[in-house]
């Protein structure tokens, strides 16, 4: 047992060992002085740190609205998941993520009405500025959302209402 995880170590230092002159040589380390160096591409890395701030403020958000293993920042992150796989028809992910989900504890009740208050929705038109994350998230935090209202009614067909169809 002692001799696996001495080879398993060895294996790991070797594998860094390997791998690190290569990662050394790419970021140019210390072969230009730092005046000539271009700075780091400031844009992606703001939009991914803001991306990542909005997500914890969101997860922080639901944890104070709801109380119980619902508002749990696990619970949260890996319910909202779901919801949204099974938005997207993905089901044997959304049921491995769901397998997570109950492993912490977190109720099984609450994905249930938060699918419900998205199918209630309706349909997300691609066009709008809501996305289905937002629509996932304004749901987990209040299931009971009243659906949203019809887009603008449209005149009854008049062969519908004769009982024909239009083709």
């Amino acid at each position: 047992m002692t001799s696996l995880r001495l080879l398993a170590a060895m294996l790991c230092v070797a594998s860094i060992s390997a791998f690190a002159p290569a990662a050394l040589a790419q970021s140019g380390g210390a072969a230009k002085p730092a005046e000539t160096q271009k700075p780091a591409a400031a844009a992606p890395a703001d939009a991914t740190a803001k991306e990542g701030q909005k997500k914890i403020d969101e997860i922080a958000e639901a944890s104070r609205v709801l109380t119980g293993p619902a508002g749990n920042p696990e619970c949260v992150w890996l319910g909202r998941r779901v919801v949204s796989l099974l938005w997207r028809d993905d089901l044997d992910t959304a049921f491995r993520h769901l397998d997570l989900y109950d492993r912490f504890g977190c109720p099984s009740a609450h994905i249930q009405a938060t699918f419900r208050c998205i199918v209630r929705q309706g349909n997300i038109d691609p066009k709008a500025p809501e996305t289905l994350n937002g629509r996932v998230h304004a749901c987990w935090l209040n299931p009971g959302l009243p659906p949203a209202p019809a887009a603008a009614s449209a005149e009854p067909n008049p062969a519908a209402s004769e009982g024909t169809t239009v083709r």
